[in-house]
């Protein structure tokens, strides 16, 4: 159906293969016979954790990100190991970042944040039930934990002071599920 639209790879190399991310560039046949290079990432995926506790407050992060020089505030989230469930990826996360363990989890949804340029995807998961516990953060990791309402967090999305792609995702995806508008789409 699509077939017009579709671009072939010709050849490739990886020109950074580093201990995370791996860059590739590779030759591609356009629909129209044309050649051209094509430049992207290769990315592991990662979970990103909507947690909500009992009375509707969620459970946020406070982490600076280094490309962008500044402080970020983001729902847990973590890269997926090689071979690793994406729910017990995202089950991990929760607790080695924040302590926090849930007793329910419903997937909600996959997302492609950078099409253009990387294969990265993000499994969401919606986490409730939440126990709080000793948090487990890895060597070199710093951030902060505190709890936000689902207006403040709209509130904060519209103003701009909540840009990160995953985070503005999830609160609208949080809006839509805890008012009853969505569902999410399994629970384990």
């Amino acid at each position: 159906m699509d077939e017009h639209l579709k671009e072939t790879r010709i050849d490739g190399q990886l020109v950074y293969d580093g201990h995370f991310l791996k860059v590739m560039k590779d030759t591609v046949s356009l629909p129209d016979g044309k050649l051209t290079r094509r430049e992207y990432i290769l990315h592991p995926g990662a979970v990103v954790i909507l947690p909500v506790f009992d009375d509707g407050r969620i459970l946020l992060e406070r982490q600076f990100r280094y490309p962008l020089d500044r402080v970020f505030i983001e729902y847990p989230a973590g890269k997926i190991d090689a071979g690793e469930d994406t729910l017990a990826c995202a089950k991990r996360e929760l607790q080695e970042e924040t302590g926090y363990t849930a007793s329910h989890w419903q997937h909600v949804s996959t997302i492609h944040n950078a099409i253009a340029y990387s294969d990265e995807h993000l499994e969401i998961y919606l986490a409730r039930g939440l126990t709080a516990g000793p948090h487990k953060l890895d060597e070199g990791e710093f951030l902060d934990t505190f709890t936000a309402t689902l207006p403040e967090l709209l509130e904060w999305v519209r103003e701009g002071k909540i840009t990160d792609v995953k985070t503005v995702i999830g609160t609208f995806w949080l809006e839509k599920i805890l008012s009853g508008s969505w569902s999410s789409s399994t629970s384990r």
